[in-house]
């Protein structure tokens, strides 16, 4: 019996925005079963490295490579990339009106199977998983994100995920907007699904809180498109505790200011246990 390990690499990635490089050398492996808890200050290019790995066309990727299980991301349309297994989940979800959540999830999961998935199947699959978010009962008949609050839309950015059992699932700060009950819902979900499938993880997130209860294998800081420094879980409680300024000292590294002239989409706070307000 061969077992297939699913591996997303990326080397030395170089990506521009309206001609300004904002990645400027990203190496990084995620494999199946792994979470990578990646951080850095706003601006640093954090997500720029999930969308352009997902194929937004306003990321241009100058050098570098990005291969799935040895094929080139790069090559790949957007739909190829989810369909071999790449899933994001959006920082800003998109509200499409006149599509029901139930029709688009079943025509994406349709396009991944060679039959069709059976309506009783999809139905209690979907029924589950919305109990299991804690999400309104007459979702799947509601135009996707249409008149959705922020801490709905990421559920339901989770719920698409739940649905379509990705190899590797990007998260964008999932987690901002949801309140402290909503965030556990979501963790509990993520974890559950990646116990199930082996699911390999990147998460964008500033909350410790939310890192606490995913608890990361991985660790990556993000400074001026580039990975500055690595590590496992306690990585995240120093940033959390000393914030990034022991890092621009140690490493000798100027902070990049933020700067969001436009938004490009694809489409918490709480006490903290170790003792810092989140």
């Amino acid at each position: 019996m061969v077992i297939i390990m699913n591996i997303l690499e990326i080397k030395d990635l170089h990506v521009n925005v309206a001609e300004k490089e904002i990645l400027k050398g990203v190496d990084l492996v995620v494999k199946q079963g792994e979470i990578h808890a990646i951080m850095g200050p706003n601006g640093n290019g954090k997500s720029t490295l999930l969308q352009t790995i997902m194929g937004h066309p306003s990321y241009t990727v100058t050098s570098g490579s990005i291969t799935f299980n040895g094929e080139d991301v790069l090559q790949m349309s957007v739909d190829e990339r989810s369909r071999k297994g790449l899933f994001l989940a959006m920082q800003y979800p998109k509200e499409i009106a006149g599509v029901t959540n139930s029709d688009f999830l079943r025509a994406a999961i349709n396009s991944r199977l060679e039959k069709n998935i059976s309506l009783f199947k999809f139905i209690k699959e979907m029924e589950s998983n919305i109990s299991k978010l804690k999400m309104k009962e007459d979702l799947a008949h509601r135009f996707v994100n249409d008149g959705f609050s922020g801490g709905e839309k990421k559920r339901n950015e989770i719920l698409q995920m739940m649905m379509l059992h990705p190899s590797i699932a990007m998260l964008d700060e999932i987690d901002s907007g949801l309140d402290v009950d909503a965030i556990k819902l979501v963790s509990d979900a993520i974890l559950e699904l990646k116990e199930k499938s082996d699911l390999g993880l990147m998460i964008v997130s500033h909350y410790e809180r939310f890192f606490t209860m995913i608890k990361p294998t991985h660790s990556h800081v993000i400074v001026d498109g580039r990975i500055v420094v690595e590590g496992d879980d306690e990585l995240v409680y120093k940033i959390d505790n000393d914030g990034y300024d022991w890092l621009y000292d140690e490493l000798k590294i100027q902070p990049v200011k933020e700067s969001r002239p436009l938004v490009y989409s694809l489409g918490t706070c709480a006490r903290n246990p170790r003792g810092k307000n989140a």
